[in-house]
Formats: structure tokens, C-alpha cells, sequence
């Protein structure tokens, strides 16, 4: 008995050839024929013109779904803390040049607001360093994993702080009729592109134990409101908030002003927490789910 015939016999789990055994056939046989060379005869699965038909956008939603979760439970990646926060703030090293570059008044005081707003990239980047460094392993599983949008700014400084600490990170981008790239600190292995806004903010949050939100433009207001909204309806478990910049905040969006006027309660104003320093996040972090670090 051949060795092939000795492996029929045998009691296995499965009897069919897994895909990509299949996918391998399809390459070792020759493709000479005009029916073999048509798009029609390619193997649905890989067949890129076909999954990028209109029709197929659900499955396209459930391959996006399910890659970075299946990704992330392989890594052991148990929670995250999630950094939102503007692409655009200069570090501080990078404020006086953004300012200085400035060529009419109006750009100028725009430069001087966002390099007024640089020590938060300092910030991002000390709270993911504290958090990687003290993040307890629970059932095999690393928590507090930081994970950012993967892009510059506040949120290279997530992913860099981290990478200084010695851990992993996350990366989530999005892509973008411009150039986006990941950064160079984010874990290639956990680094992961988007087409989809929606199923990009789901990932966020379905691991996500805390959330920093730094100063940022429409982008991170929508991931903020979003979460927001998911707490105060109950559709997700209350976790901690931590809304770095209270002049910012206050600023552009007046909360106080929501509750008076009846929109939402004033309890409500209770769901995050303003903080100005790493230490101060992190500290919020331990007294809520009483850490040891």
C-alpha cells in the first residue's frame, strides 16, 4: 500500500482538500484552454474583479470584520486602550518650524494654535509607554494593548510610545483618496487597513478597556461621539473615558450647554473624565478597574 493509500485510510478530522490545498491544484495545472483563461473559471475566492463587484460589498464587510479580529485573538491580544487624537499637531520639536513656515497671518495663527497643542503629542506618547510598561497578562491574553488609528501625530506617538516600552501595538488605518501610510511604530504584524469607516470604529472599540482622546477634527469627534452615544444608551458597558485638553474641549464643544438645554443629562457629562497629563489617565485607569500598577 502506497503511502497516499495509507493516508486515505486513516481516521481524520476532515476528508475534503482545505482551500488553499485547492488554490495550489489550480496553479500546478495547466491553463491552456480558453475556458481556462476566462475570468468565469477562476476559483470565486480568488478571483479580485469578482469581489470587487457591487453585489459582493456584504461579503467584503464580513472579510473586513472578521481579518483583524482573527489577527488580534491569534497575537493574543486580549484588551486595548485606544488613543484618538489629531493627525496634524506638530511634536514639540516640530512647532517652532511649523510656525515658522507659516506664510500669511491667518495660516500663522493657525500654526501658533496647533503647536500651542504639541506637549499632547509628548503626552500620547507617555501614556501608551506607562500603559505598555504596566498592562498585567490575564489568561494568556496581553491587555491594555495599545491601539491608535496608525497614522502621524497623536497617534504615532501612541504607537511609538509603546514601541519605546518594548510591547506591541496596534494600528488601524483607513484608506484614503491621499496617501495614507501607516507609521514606522506600529507592529507590522497588527497593522491593519480599512475601507470601511464603520467596521475601522468597530474595531476599536470591540477590545477596547479604555479610550484617550486627545484634541482633533472631525475624525476624532466622531469616533468620540460615537463612543459616547454607545455608553449612554447602553449598548455598551461604561469604560474609562479620558478627555485630554479641557480648554480645547470646552471650546468647541459646550457640554454643559447640551444638558441644560435638555438634550442629554447632566449625569451624562459623567461618562469621560478630563485629564491633562499621562500620569493622571493612567491613574483613572487603575482606580477603575484596580490594578496593581
Amino acid at each position: 500500500m502506497t503511502e497516499e493509500e495509507k493516508r486515505q485510510h486513516e481516521l481524520t478530522s476532515r476528508k475534503f482538500y482545505k482551500a488553499e490545498q485547492e488554490a495550489g491544484f489550480v496553479e500546478s495545472h495547466s491553463q491552456a484552454t480558453p475556458q481556462q483563461q476566462h475570468p468565469a473559471y477562476r476559483l470565486a475566492f480568488r478571483d479580485i474583479d469578482f469581489l470587487l463587484r457591487e453585489e459582493l460589498r456584504p461579503v467584503r464587510f464580513q472579510l473586513e470584520l472578521l481579518k483583524p479580529e482573527m489577527l488580534l485573538e491569534e497575537a493574543g491580544v486580549g484588551s486595548t486602550l485606544v488613543i484618538y487624537g489629531s493627525a496634524r499637531i506638530p511634536a514639540p520639536d516640530q512647532a517652532a518650524a511649523l510656525v515658522a513656515a507659516a506664510d500669511t497671518p491667518e495660516r500663522r495663527a493657525i500654526a501658533e494654535r496647533l503647536a500651542a497643542k504639541a506637549s499632547y503629542v509628548e503626552q500620547a506618547r507617555r501614556l501608551a509607554y506607562i500603559a505598555s510598561k504596566c498592562a498585567p497578562v490575564e489568561d494568556g491574553k496581553r491587555q491594555f494593548v495599545v491601539c491608535s488609528g496608525g497614522g502621524p501625530s497623536i497617534m504615532e506617538a501612541a504607537n511609538r510610545g509603546a514601541h519605546e516600552a518594548g510591547a506591541e501595538s496596534v494600528g488601524l488605518n483607513i484608506v484614503l483618496p491621499h496617501e495614507q501610510a501607516p507609521n514606522a511604530f506600529v507592529t507590522p504584524h497588527l497593522s491593519f487597513q480599512f475601507h470601511y469607516f464603520a467596521l475601522r470604529k468597530m474595531h476599536f472599540l470591540i477590545r477596547a478597556r479604555a479610550v484617550a482622546v486627545f484634541p482633533g477634527g472631525f475624525g476624532t469627534l466622531d469616533e468620540f461621539f460615537e463612543l459616547l452615544t454607545l455608553i449612554q444608551t447602553g449598548k455598551m458597558q461604561p469604560i474609562p473615558i479620558l478627555l485630554f485638553g479641557k480648554d480645547f474641549w470646552n471650546r468647541i464643544v459646550n457640554f454643559e450647554a447640551l444638558a441644560d438645554e435638555g438634550v442629554i443629562n447632566h449625569a451624562d457629562l459623567d461618562l469621560f473624565t478630563p485629564v491633562e497629563t499621562a500620569e493622571e489617565a493612567w491613574q483613572h485607569i487603575v482606580r477603575f478597574y484596580d490594578l496593581d500598577c
